[in-house]
């Protein structure tokens, strides 16, 4: 049986590395938005990372076990049809990976203390699926690039 997710990514001398990876993942996807819902972002990222500068590094951290958790069955389907690009793999399936990984990210700001916190993740998670559906291809790459 092939190592899962989780085994291979959380391990001590990679988790490190998918998290600073991860964490440069969100910072591309958000200085590429545009538009009004771009800027909602961007504003929002900025009220975040002001209200506490290492709290993506922290909350990339602390959510990838819970995501590889949602992302393992995509994966092991992935593996098991022999695709050879898990980006394209999850776009097809866009929406229902999207909420599979908004679920997480939706208890932990539900159970957020951080007012500021709340309040710019429900500013910005109407357009959540759609935000995450555009980062599935770098996602995807970032993950196959660690289980290669």
């Amino acid at each position: 049986m092939a190592a899962s997710l989780q085994d291979t990514l959380l391990a001590p001398d990679t988790r490190p590395k998918v998290v600073a990876d991860a964490q440069t993942l969100v910072d591309q996807e958000v200085a590429d938005k545009s538009g009004i819902s771009g800027t909602a972002i961007k504003l929002a990222y900025k009220t975040v990372t002001a209200f506490a500068s290492g709290i993506i590094h922290d909350a990339v951290d602390t959510l990838l076990p819970d995501m590889l958790a949602k992302l393992e069955p995509y994966w092991e389907q992935f593996t098991a049809d022999g695709a050879s690009d898990f980006g394209d793999f999850l776009s097809k399936r866009g929406a229902e990976v999207s909420e599979a990984l908004l679920s997480v990210t939706d208890e932990r700001a539900r159970n957020s203390t951080r007012a500021p916190i709340r309040k710019a993740y429900n500013t910005i998670r109407p357009s959540g699926v759609k935000n995450v559906e555009g980062a599935l291809p770098r996602l995807g790459a970032l993950v196959q690039k660690y289980m290669a």
